[in-house]
């Protein structure tokens, strides 16, 4: 509470409500971690109690326990630090790719340091409990079964009634992130987002009746040059019509975390992206566009899908998210071959599969994680000799580009437009990158968002060298921000991003509407005069009537849209929220006369969305 001191609500009664909350938490998980212990005494014979067996077995089952205490203690403090959370999914997520996580820690914390600190807290411990002789009556007290038969039964109720009653739902009582979350526990939160990585929108989001959805949704997504292909009430594809086609080549760079308020066009002093800013006044430039989400798979889904933040997973690591009906769909329409370049291990967080799925062909750092059997495209190795600099999450980004060259000049030897989707990886934790590129030293956020940017200016002014140049487009967007701790439950400062298409043959432009970065690659194929079919949830903002803009967001479990200067909030609890949204500060106040047009809309976007992906209406190749 102390160290997020600034966004707490200090409201009395909450913060005394979360405190019980908490205890009553503690107590579930204390009961739990009792429960194993208490049943063991129970049914080990009197006379053996304090032999060499119950030492062994005491001493190695307390020592169990206090290395998962104070583990997850110092777990929690980094985690707390990025993302003002307590453990959730993204920590669960975090076992299965072992490979990048382990070495980000090795190579963002003093591991032995910490490892001394734990071991050092262990047996801290278990000296305090020699030292009040908690041992000495443990291995000497022979209580007799019915007392020990009591002792269990409490333990056992305890354990079993708090952990089927607790639900970290009941935690969230207020509209302050962080009260809620200081009500929690640790490790009870691992164990509730280990069970609910999924949820199911028809289950425990609000909902509108199905034709009354789609009716919602379909009326806001046609664009003044579209019509619909099917009269069906649950088909959303469109016939866009374009106006002198044009078809260059087409980069995609989503900068990993590159937050707006990295830039000095929206205030930060430290000029930081000198390359970036010079581009963005030769470019389209989009001044007020909003992430979807707080994770690179978020934004990977936006960019590709385009389609809001369906609550749990993002589609990117979900089962049966092949042959989607995707921005390659139409790309490959146009005799585009798609690409995705990733300096990493494209295994992680089911990237490859993913992108894979949708026909893209994948180069990444390959160390050995193979793809589905089900996914028919081509891998290709970014092999050692091309590394200058790696860290846990992979080639700087100087190498990756390098290797987006390398791809161009493979597609423009055959003659064939291309397409890729370039995504980086150094302006993130530990925000290691190679030495004498900028005036900042590695390990610091600021430096890394400064290289990120040196590199960046280095590969335009590579690319121009080639021959494909002049017939290339460049989209170059964030895939999230820095940070998304803040006071509420979904921070729309938290949200903006920058984006620009850069050498489009169109004079410089800033767009200052009001934009979701599901928006993005359909206002790039609006500049390219495409006729095309699309099922897409993106509009073009240059079709896009005046006052029907709007962005999504959204965070696992909270759900919003923003249209104006109100903000509508759904979540797993089916409440529905409004708040108007400070000009100034992007800070949320919340109203009771509620605008039932912008929860209607809201909910119907969510309700299809989810819809059409969980019955297989957003496939390809459906009937």
């Amino acid at each position: 509470m102390i160290w997020s001191i600034k966004d707490v609500d200090l409201n009395l009664f909450n913060l005394l409500r979360a405190f019980f909350t908490g205890f009553i938490f503690d107590l579930a998980i204390g009961s739990l971690f009792v429960l194993p212990y208490a049943v063991y005494l129970l049914i080990f014979p009197k006379r053996w109690i304090g032999s060499l067996f119950d030492r062994s077995f005491t001493y190695c089952y307390l020592t169990l326990l206090l290395i998962i205490i104070y583990f997850s203690l110092l777990a929690e403090i980094p985690f707390w630090e990025e993302f003002g959370v307590r453990f959730n999914f993204i920590a669960v997520d975090y076992l299965i790719y072992t490979y990048e996580v382990v070495e980000n820690i090795n190579q963002s914390y003093p591991l032995p340091v910490i490892a001394v600190v734990l071991v050092g807290l262990i047996v801290v411990t278990l000296l305090a409990f020699k030292k009040f002789k908690i041992f000495r009556n443990a291995f000497s007290d022979q209580k007799p079964f019915t007392s020990r038969l009591s002792h269990a039964l409490f333990v056992s109720i305890a354990a079993v009634f708090l952990g089927m009653m607790m639900k970290n739902k009941q935690a969230d009582f207020s509209n302050n992130l962080l009260v809620n979350e200081l009500a929690k526990n640790g490790a009870f939160s691992f164990f509730s987002a280990f069970r609910s990585n999924e949820l199911d929108y028809e289950t425990f989001y609000p909902k509108l009746k199905e034709k009354d959805s789609y009716s919602i949704v379909k009326r806001d997504l046609l664009q003044e040059n579209q019509n619909f292909v099917r009269t069906s009430y649950d088909d959303v594809l469109r016939f866009t019509k374009g106006n002198q086609e044009k078809k260059p080549n087409i980069i995609l760079i989503a900068i990993e975390s590159f937050s707006a308020d990295f830039l000095s066009t929206f205030g930060n002093k430290d000029k930081l992206t000198p390359n970036y800013e010079k581009l963005a006044n030769e470019s389209i430039f989009f001044t007020n566009l909003y992430a979807t989400g707080t994770r690179t798979v978020r934004g990977m889904e936006a960019l590709t899908l385009c389609v809001p933040p369906t609550p749990g997973n993002s589609i990117v690591r979900r089962p049966n998210n092949d042959h989607l009906f995707s921005i390659s769909t139409i790309l490959e329409a146009k005799n585009y071959k798609p690409y995705f370049i990733y300096g990493g291990d494209g295994y992680f967080d089911n990237m490859n599969n993913f992108f894979g799925g949708q026909g893209f062909d994948i180069v990444d750092r390959d160390r050995g994680n193979p793809l589905s059997d089900n996914i028919k495209t081509n891998r290709f190795s970014i092999k050692d000799k091309e590394v200058s600099f790696e860290n846990a999450w992979g080639v700087c980004d100087e190498d990756i580009y390098k290797q987006s060259i390398k791809y161009a000049d493979k597609s423009s030897s055959e003659g064939k437009p291309f397409f890729q989707f370039v995504m980086t990886t150094s302006n993130h934790k530990p925000y290691t990158f190679p030495k004498n590129k900028t005036d900042l030293p590695p390990g610091d956020r600021n430096a890394a968002v400064k290289y990120t940017d040196y590199a960046l200016g280095k590969f335009i002014s590579d690319a121009r060298t080639k021959p494909w140049f002049k017939n290339t487009v460049f989209v170059i967007v964030a895939d999230h921000c820095a940070s998304s701790a803040g006071k509420w439950e979904i921070n729309i400062a938290k949200h903006h991003i920058p984006a620009i298409i850069y050498n489009l043959s169109h004079k410089p432009q800033k767009i200052e509407r009001l934009m979701s970065q599901i928006d993005v690659m359909p206002t790039l194929f609006g500049y390219l005069g495409w006729n095309y079919n699309t099922s897409l949830y993106g509009k073009d903002i240059n079709q896009t009537k005046v006052g029907d803009e709007r962005a999504f967001m959204g965070n696992y479990r909270t759900l919003g849209m923003l249209k104006g200067n109100i903000f509508t909030q759904i979540d797993d609890r089916k409440r529905v929220k409004q708040f108007n949204v400070s000009q100034d500060d992007q800070a949320l106040t919340e109203v009771k006369s509620e605008n039932q047009a912008f929860i209607s809309q809201t909910i119907s976007y969510y309700q299809t969305a989810s819809e059409r992906f969980k019955k297989g209406k957003m496939k390809v190749n459906r009937n």
